[in-house]
């Protein structure tokens, strides 16, 4: 069962990827952006990671703190998504506990169709090739704007290739 805006967020310990504790509750004063993705080398995800490299400077400015999971283990994440000057927090969970937590769902239909999209056309123009997929490839991406600890919008995607649109990110920041 989806979690659903205006439930309590769930609290989570974790380590980086650069090897720092971090908890939610560390950013209970802050708006954060808790964003899941498949795993390291999936080109729609580091499109997505891409796209909010370009975007940082602008969502930090207004306040936002941003912590992206991969259900990929560290030494993946390094070789991948790594590969990336990635000035947020990269969050490796293999064995998918934070997922869980946030229930963050599996389909094959959405994993069909957002292999089909013109999302994946753009992320492989762009250098992305799809690698090894970690046998899990069906999971589907899940973001979720929270603050004070509450979740303020729970977004599930509607294909693999699917993520909270900016604009939505951006009316949350200037509430």
């Amino acid at each position: 069962m989806r979690l659903k805006d205006g439930e309590k967020a769930i609290d989570f310990s974790v380590i980086d990827l650069s090897g720092r504790k971090i908890t939610l509750q560390d950013f209970k004063d802050k708006k954060v952006l808790l964003s899941f993705f498949r795993y390291a080398s999936c080109p729609l995800c580091n499109l997505r990671i891409s796209q909010l490299i370009q975007q940082y400077e602008n969502l930090n400015e207004k306040g936002i703190v941003i912590l992206a999971f991969f259900q990929s283990p560290k030494e993946s994440m390094l070789e991948y998504v790594g590969k990336q000057n990635v000035p947020f927090p990269l969050i490796p969970d293999p064995k998918r506990e934070i997922y869980r937590l946030y229930r963050v769902e599996k389909s094959w239909f959405k994993y069909v169709i957002g292999g089909i999209s013109w999302k994946m056309f753009k992320a492989l123009r762009k250098g992305y090739k799809i690698k090894d997929q970690e046998g899990k490839q069906n999971l589907v991406p899940a973001d979720f704007l929270i603050e004070k600890m509450i979740i303020k919008k729970a977004y599930y995607g509607k294909t693999i290739a699917d993520h909270i649109s900016f604009k939505e990110i951006n009316q949350f920041l200037e509430k």
